[in-house]
């Protein structure tokens, strides 16, 4: 069987799988609207962003074009300091990094991206446009476009999985490489295919596979699947208050930009239809590599971290025992020395 064949069988029963989920989550859905008409589709018409996102402590607002798209970022720390760039994952923006923002401006000259989709970024329509392949020349523009050769590259969750490729594809722009709860990209379709716990924590993707319906849920009741997402033990969340009201404003401002809730569920969807995997390109990592895992993870087995030593020439593991998927959030100074430990090493 052709390899373009087993593509799109495989496709057909993702779409196979996530219709019979977005059937059984738009009933629930139903039945909410029911018992909660007044405030099912009830929104704050946020308007103004939160103070918190003007913290002069976190850096200054910029923007950047690059060839097809144009890129918000928040930058901290002196133009002669070495480059620092942070990749956020779903469904985040540059403010999942502001405890690293503040931490590691007097060493390096820090640059949160809002990836493309999200936020203030461009959201270019369709969704051969999110597969990771177009993030990862969007780095390969952005760094140059800074100023820099290259840099220490941190991604968590999606932001991983671009760093993951960025590193295979351009070593020589990464002088180190750090990872927080994202799989190598290889690992994982294996992983997920082979063992029913990880499957069963990733059917919500093949939900997201299917359009509008994830969309339609995402708002309702003011965007409180955001708040379970970032609040609730179903992603390993230990201290709830790490992510403050504020925040939460913060998150529902940066999601409800218009176009932000379909732009970063393509990520998602592109996953299925252009799938990365070791086969199709990606090269052993030289790059020293740190990578830090949040045991509560609760869209993640940790299973599959030491997997990542196969396709990583120089690895580092760091377990956190009580953070959640959100472990630059949850825990920022065990994240943080850690990751001076790991950069002050020759």
């Amino acid at each position: 069987m052709s390899i373009l064949n087993h593509r799109a069988i495989r496709l057909v029963l993702a779409y196979s799988i996530g219709s019979v989920i977005a059937a059984i989550a738009c009933i629930r859905a139903l039945w909410y609207i029911v018992r909660n008409p007044k405030t099912a589709f009830n929104r704050k018409d946020r308007i103004d962003p939160p103070s918190c996102l003007f913290d002069d402590s976190l850096g200054t607002h910029q923007f950047i074009h690059l060839e097809n798209v144009r890129l918000h970022y928040v930058v901290n720390g002196s133009e002669d300091k070495p480059l620092m760039v942070l990749l956020h994952g779903f469904p985040e923006f540059w403010y999942s990094w502001r405890f690293q923002l503040k931490e590691f401006a007097k060493d390096y000259r820090v640059v949160a991206v809002d990836q493309r989709g999200y936020s203030e970024s461009d959201k270019p329509p369709g969704i051969k446009n999110y597969a990771v392949t177009n993030m990862v020349e969007d780095l390969k523009q952005l760094i140059p476009a800074l100023g820099y050769n290259s840099c220490v590259l941190v991604g968590h969750d999606w932001g991983g999985a671009i760093s993951w490729s960025f590193a295979a594809k351009y070593p020589h722009m990464v002088s180190k490489l750090i990872i927080m709860n994202c799989p190598h990209p290889a690992v994982f379709q294996k992983y997920m295919t082979s063992h029913l716990a990880q499957f069963k924590k990733s059917t919500y993707m093949f939900f997201f596979l299917i359009p509008w319906i994830p969309e339609f849920i995402f708002k309702l009741a003011d965007y409180h699947r955001l708040s379970v997402i970032f609040r609730s033990n179903r992603m390993g969340v230990v201290d709830k208050s790490r992510i403050t009201d504020e925040d939460m404003e913060a998150y529902k401002y940066s999601f409800s930009r218009d176009g932000c809730d379909t732009g970063s569920l393509n990520y998602i969807r592109a996953m299925f239809h252009t799938p990365l995997t070791a086969k199709q390109g990606l090269k052993t990592i030289t790059s020293p590599t740190l990578f830090i895992w949040g045991c509560r993870d609760g869209a993640l087995e940790a299973g599959m971290v030491p997997l990542a030593k196969k396709y990583v020439d120089n690895l580092q593991i760091e377990y956190i025992e009580d953070a959640s998927h959100w472990v630059q959030m949850d825990k920022p100074d065990v994240v943080n020395n850690l990751m001076k430990k790991f950069l002050a090493k020759e």
